[in-house]
């Protein structure tokens, strides 16, 4: 969210500056009167804007910074506010101004949770789904231990991801360097002395030779996928028809679908256990878990689900009427509700369904590396096979 500069005057004359977070200039203005000042001047403020790329960087740091704090001074007893106060304190400077926007919120009046969900590329919807949880049940000590125990635990998932991920990545690069190579430089050369010497080329040897010269010959088409790939990327992040799309296809995909539909089981456990743990009603904690989930198809999926319920089924036979969500879930969800025990019941299948989780997207990472050393080792090994045949044809027919 933009950080914006302002001058403002109170009721009594006094000059102020600073600086909020806010989705436009208006909203900020609406912010400052709210606390009783007149805004004179705002503006989005140019050190926010160079530092943006930053807050993206080491966003998941710092408010795993923030949550441990809070996490610390909520159970000793401190007010929320001044934990607030403390997690600001632990958290980047590039986060503060954000973090101090839902400070002041909670301290006027209003629900952290709501003042957490005004920062979307901070606080992810599990995120403010948890703490609302805990507010309405009056454990938000208990929810901010849960949190940051979760956060500590993607944290870590992601640091083993990455550097499990280098290799394949130079990998990756390259083969498809080689490839490229081979392709603008090499086999053009070897085409034009193959010709030359008039023999008649395989067919394979023929097919790989015309589509490197193929691309040879359009080398400048190859400029523009770069930008079509940044647009597309766009449109499949920041639209809720591509959001669709993208869950669709991951759904879809043999290795990859299960993972999506760990996580997405995963996700719709823990929310709606958490809001059942604080008191809610099933129909209000499915409505509260839907509006929580960021992925559209598991938010339809949440949809239905309430709908069955309303109707009188069962939540374990509304779940399994389709197939969005593994076999696991319906079988702790069927036990939960034999022994009254739902809530209890699907934290536990959020706890076993984010562990296959992270084994799973584990398990892709590491089959990426053997994958890309078939893959490039096999078109390499094609083309030199491809012109080994030729030049042994060009030699049989000289002899």
């Amino acid at each position: 969210m933009p950080v914006f500069s302002y001058q403002a005057v109170d009721a009594m004359g006094r000059r102020s500056r600073g600086r909020l977070s806010g989705a436009t200039a208006a909203a900020v203005t609406r912010d400052l009167e709210s606390r009783g000042l007149l805004a004179l001047d705002v503006e989005e403020s140019a050190a926010a804007a160079e530092s943006g790329g930053g807050i993206g960087l080491g966003r998941r740091r710092g408010v795993l910074e923030f949550t441990r704090a809070v996490a610390a001074l909520l159970p000793a007893g401190m007010p929320l506010s001044r934990a607030l106060a403390a997690g600001v304190s632990a958290a980047p400077d590039s986060l503060r101004p954000a973090l101090e926007s839902v400070r002041s919120k909670v301290e006027r009046g209003d629900e952290l949770a709501s003042a957490l969900a005004e920062h979307p590329r901070l606080f992810s919807p599990l995120y403010v789904g948890i703490v609302r949880a805990g507010e309405r049940g009056g454990s938000l000590d208990g929810a901010f231990d849960r949190l940051a125990t979760h956060l500590e635990r993607d944290q870590e998932l992601r640091s083993k991801l990455v550097s499990m991920s280098i290799y394949p990545i130079l990998l990756a690069t390259v083969g498809l360097g080689a490839v490229l190579i081979l392709m603008l430089f090499v086999l053009p050369r070897f085409a034009d002395l193959l010709e030359a010497s008039g023999a008649a080329l395989p067919a394979t040897t023929a097919a790989i030779i015309a589509a490197a010269t193929a691309v040879r010959e359009s080398w400048r088409w190859l400029l523009v996928v770069p930008p079509v790939f940044l647009i597309v990327v766009t449109w499949l992040r920041t639209t809720d028809a591509g959001r669709r799309v993208t869950s669709n296809v991951l759904i879809a995909i043999p290795v990859a679908g299960s993972w999506r539909r760990y996580a997405l089981a995963a996700s719709f456990a823990r929310m709606t256990g958490e809001l059942l743990s604080g008191g809610a009603p099933l129909l209000t904690a499915l409505s509260d878990a839907r509006d929580c989930m960021s992925d559209p198809v598991a938010r339809d999926e949440t949809e239905r689900i309430r709908a069955r319920i309303r109707e009188g089924s069962a939540l374990n036979s509304a779940i399994s009427e389709r197939p969005l969500f593994p076999s696991m879930l319906v079988q702790l969800v069927a036990l939960g509700e034999e022994a009254g025990r739902l809530a209890e019941f699907l934290l536990k299948a959020a706890d076993m369904l984010e562990r296959r989780t992270e084994r799973a997207v584990e398990r892709m990472v590491m089959l990426a590396e053997p994958a890309m050393i078939v893959l490039f080792g096999g078109i390499v090994a094609l083309v030199a096979l491809a012109l080994l045949q030729a030049i042994y044809g060009v030699n049989a027919g000289a002899l």
